[in-house]
């Protein structure tokens, strides 16, 4: 099994708030940083995104990527690979735990990748830790301000 990375973070948010922004893929260019792009190409029957192409721009690494998304439930959301110019699999997931009476939610995100170019394993899990905590700031700033 493929080693992956988690974080966690507390967002002074319900859980539906903190999913309604994860879920809301148009506007990931304003609060993400490194995507650009971000288009909802296929939905599900309850309107949920079950595709969506982002283009990145991080820097040194250029790449436009699709993604499969899989909604577990209301606090769930998991994540996988269609296709990449770079990458050769992207798994990730957020799950949310309601703390304080659902008034604050904990945020876990999980990722693994593998890119197509070589790369040491401690390197990939720094750039994945990386990811996970822009990611991670970038949706607690970005939830906390909807809400103020």
């Amino acid at each position: 099994m493929a080693e992956h990375t988690s974080s966690s973070i507390t967002i002074e948010a319900a859980p539906a708030e903190v999913m309604g922004v994860i879920s809301d893929f148009a506007r990931y260019p304003e609060w993400t940083g490194e995507v650009k792009e971000a288009e909802v190409v296929s939905t599900d029957d309850l309107g949920r995104a079950e595709q969506v192409r982002l283009l990145l721009d991080a820097g040194a690494i250029r790449d436009e990527h699709t993604l499969a998304y899989d909604w577990v439930d209301e606090n769930e959301v998991h994540w996988s690979l269609v296709k990449s110019q770079m990458l050769r699999s992207l798994d990730g997931s957020y799950r949310l735990h309601p703390l304080a009476g659902g008034d604050r939610t904990e945020v876990t995100y999980q990722l693994t990748v593998d890119v197509k170019i070589p790369m040491l394993g401690m390197i990939k899990r720094k750039a994945e830790k990386v990811i996970i905590d822009r990611a991670l700031d970038g949706l607690k700033k970005r939830v906390e301000a909807l809400g103020t």
